[in-house]
């Protein structure tokens, strides 16, 4: 059998270890491996290189993808999802394996209803899919953030500031959440639950009232903020081909309003790629391995349409549209147990 693999979306730290452990596995039950360039620009292009053993042995540690990746769409191009299977018979891909979000997997799936045989990893470092308690790359996205912040603490008390850290999550606080809990912030904002803007003031305002000199605030990117009756959302109009908006800068807004609105100084942080960046944490690197052998075993028993799952620390599979089914979110208890915290 000859396997296919590839990387689709943002680039998160343990991908690596995903195709050093996906070649490894398909080696010994005697599977060729394609490294698929580019995603499904890639598949799109013909634009590929073989996988043996010795080109992924050293490759676990790097941050990345060895491979590269994009956001390519091949639904968005006109006769593009033919395109792919007539390419997958060329390159003699017999199975495919696609590292992703809920683009990648989204693209997956709609293949795998057109008969495509293809099983799916979870690669998110936003960790907003249903159906796996975690993916590939948030656990190091949450120690970078974190990090971060117990730096930022000491500036921030130093000049007796108030700090607001930006971090990536378009639409689910997950990365905010537990970074800003690991990081002992003292506010933490996220989309799923708006706040208000005179309600952060007020926070801000007690806390100095009760002899604090700073004040650490963690926002998600895609936070949005209620300014009366509006909803305050900072973003770009550029989107891309799978029509999502690209965000960021609400803490730059909030940097100007605070100091508006409280007389206090303000000073703002976007973390932005660095939480993609480097090395990623042992727990990833372990968790994309894990996830990497079920899927070339799913392919093995011939159960397409799969998606390899971390779920109470086991390794298990689940339907791909059930990964899709509906975005994971942080919880209204979780945030309330978060609030403790505040202030």
């Amino acid at each position: 059998m000859r396997i296919g693999v590839l990387v689709g979306g943002g680039d998160a730290p343990g991908l690596n270890a995903a195709l050093k452990a996906a070649v490894t596995k398909a080696k010994e039950l005697g599977f060729d491996v394609v490294g698929i360039k580019r995603g499904w620009a890639g598949l799109l292009e013909l634009d590929t290189e073989p996988l043996d053993t010795d080109a992924v042995e050293e490759i676990h540690s790097r941050g990345g993808v060895v491979l590269y990746t994009s956001r390519t769409n091949p639904f968005k191009m006109e006769k593009g999802p033919e395109l792919v299977v007539k390419n997958m018979k060329k390159l003699k891909i017999d199975a495919l394996v696609a590292m992703g979000g809920e683009d990648t997997l989204g693209v997956a799936q709609r293949l795998f209803e057109m008969e495509v045989p293809v099983v799916g990893i979870p690669k998110t470092i936003d960790n907003d899919l249903s159906a796996t308690d975690y993916s590939i790359g948030f656990d190091t996205a949450v120690s970078i953030a974190t990090d971060a912040i117990d730096r930022l603490r000491t500036t921030a008390e130093a000049h007796h500031r108030i700090v607001i850290v930006e971090v990536m999550g378009r639409r689910t606080g997950w990365i905010a959440l537990y970074a800003g809990l690991a990081g002992g912030a003292n506010l933490i904002l996220i989309p799923e639950a708006p706040l208000s803007l005179n309600q952060m003031y007020k926070l801000l305002k007690t806390r100095h009232a009760n002899g604090k000199v700073y004040s650490i605030i963690v926002v998600a990117e895609g936070a949005k903020m209620l300014k009366e009756d509006e909803q305050l959302i900072v973003e770009s109009k550029e989107i891309d081909e799978f029509g999502h908006p690209r965000l960021g800068g609400i803490s730059r807004v909030l940097e100007k309003l605070i100091p508006e609105n409280t007389g206090f100084e303000a000073r703002s942080v976007i973390l932005g790629h660095l939480q993609r960046g480097g090395s990623p944490t042992a727990f990833d690197r372990i968790l994309a391995m894990r996830l990497a052998d079920k899927a070339v075993e799913l392919i093995k028993e011939r159960r397409f349409g799969q998606m390899a799952s971390f779920q109470g620390c086991e390794i298990v599979s689940v339907p791909i549209k059930d990964a899709l089914a509906q975005r994971k979110s942080v919880s209204p208890e979780l945030y309330k147990m978060a609030k403790t915290f505040f202030g």
